[in-house]
């Protein structure tokens, strides 16, 4: 998956748009440390972030 990707999936998940860009950067260097230190594949590793991500901002949503 590539940034521009990334962050275009990052905003459906609920990222504020002024934020997808670096937050797909980040997610990006986040995941391929985690791949490279636990062993996954990128794909793994990211897919977990992601799912980690959309939880915290489901969460966010359900706070009044």
């Amino acid at each position: 998956m590539n940034l521009p990707e990334l962050a275009a999936l990052l905003e459906r998940l609920g990222c504020p748009v002024q934020r997808t860009a670096e937050m797909a950067a980040q997610l990006d260097k986040r995941a391929r440390q985690l791949a490279e230190r636990k062993g996954r594949s990128y794909e793994a590793a990211m897919a977990h972030l992601l799912k980690l991500m959309q939880q915290g901002w489901a969460a966010k949503e359900r706070i009044p």
